[in-house]
């Protein structure tokens, strides 16, 4: 009796054993991904080949959120449907992006659906009630208006024609971020990230922060 009370006990101890052992490697498994997991688009990495590096006149210092100065400088690509961050060190951070039209030239004129191309600055941070975090920029600035009077002299614009304003870099509807994904130019000539990725380029670009808008 001794010696088959013995097996039996063995028997349920090396079947209990076993699905332990199991979920301890699940577990282990588990813990390493976690650890080794870093959110995409905050993640440093050298800078990618054909960028150039941030100017020196970008400071590396601590900004707050209404600051005239930032540690930061953004760049658009138009054509790559990409808004990359740099800072001194170099490239920081990369945002899938969206703008108007299909026509990705220079904006002319007010009603165009274009987006402007050169360089800007982040004037104003807000909250729009549908699409959420905006960094409104200095649209039309002082260069953009020459350009834009240069073309109405020559004749490449009516004259009655307005510059138009309103530019920001702001978010998709919070249902609508597959507009990012399928390249779906939506907006007025404005430049539109995924809702919850703009969230997260909105918490720490400050105002005052450069931007410059490349073909």
């Amino acid at each position: 009796m001794c010696g088959i009370t013995f097996a039996i006990k063995t028997e349920i101890y090396i079947t209990w054993m076993k699905p332990t052992r199991l979920y301890q490697l699940v577990l282990l498994f588990a813990c390493i991904t976690l650890v080794s997991f870093t959110p995409a688009g905050k993640k440093r990495k050298k800078i990618p080949s054909g960028s150039s590096s941030i100017p020196v006149s970008v400071k590396k210092t601590t900004a707050r959120k209404d600051s005239t100065e930032s540690p930061y400088y953004i760049i658009v690509y138009k054509h790559d449907y990409e808004l990359k961050v740099f800072d001194k060190e170099g490239w920081y951070a990369t945002y899938p992006i969206v703008f108007g039209g299909k026509d990705l030239g220079d904006k002319m004129k007010e009603g165009d659906k274009r987006t402007p191309e050169g360089n800007f600055k982040v004037v104003l941070k807000k909250i729009h009630p549908d699409w959420g975090p905006m960094l409104m920029l200095d649209y039309p600035n002082p260069a953009t208006m020459e350009r834009f009077n240069e073309r109405k002299a020559k004749g490449l614009i009516p004259k009655n024609a307005r510059p138009g304003g309103g530019i920001a870099i702001h978010a998709t509807r919070p249902q609508e971020e597959w507009t990012v994904d399928n390249y779906y130019n939506w907006t007025d000539g404005c430049i539109s990230a995924k809702y919850s990725e703009m969230k997260d380029l909105y918490s720490y670009i400050p105002v005052g922060t450069p931007v410059t808008i490349k073909p």
